[in-house]
């Protein structure tokens, strides 16, 4: 079966999280539903913005954000199918906290023939106090199996 085929798409295979901007970060993944994935980001002392007070950087949080999103919309698909970022807005609630391990979790909300429409949030342990909300849209490339 190739990988276009994977019936409902699993976001545990190790090469999706180990490549590009999450493999290096470190990122992990943690759990999955039929529209949503939540993925780790252990803190680092190189992934620190202020040095002062220990908190995380805004490119590693958009890093993390953008592939628990984009393995969402894979989940909500059902399969492997190439897309690319359109838009993902990040609105920042609070710094996140020193030697804290950020958890994004990702949702694919609404599926059209061409575009995926998600939304997120970032947290350090408690998720009704995030680190950041996310919204955007990725645009599905190829032809269209929904």
């Amino acid at each position: 079966m190739s990988e276009y085929s994977e019936p409902m798409f699993d976001p545990q295979r190790p090469r999706l999280i180990s490549i590009g901007h999450t493999g290096w970060l470190g990122c992990r993944f943690r759990d999955a539903g039929p529209d949503w994935v939540e993925i780790d980001l252990p803190w680092r002392e190189d992934l620190v913005g202020d040095p002062a007070s220990g908190t995380f950087a805004s490119g590693p949080i958009v890093s993390m954000m953008d592939t628990a999103c984009s393995l969402g919309a894979w989940r909500k698909i059902g399969h492997f199918h190439p897309q690319v970022t359109l838009d993902l807005r990040v609105d920042y609630m609070r710094p996140s906290h020193r030697g804290a391990t950020l958890v994004g979790r990702g949702e694919c909300y609404r599926l059209t023939r061409s575009v995926a429409f998600v939304r997120g949030i970032a947290h350090d342990g408690d998720p009704a106090d995030p680190v950041a909300h996310v919204a955007g849209s990725f645009m599905r490339l190829g032809k269209p199996r929904i």
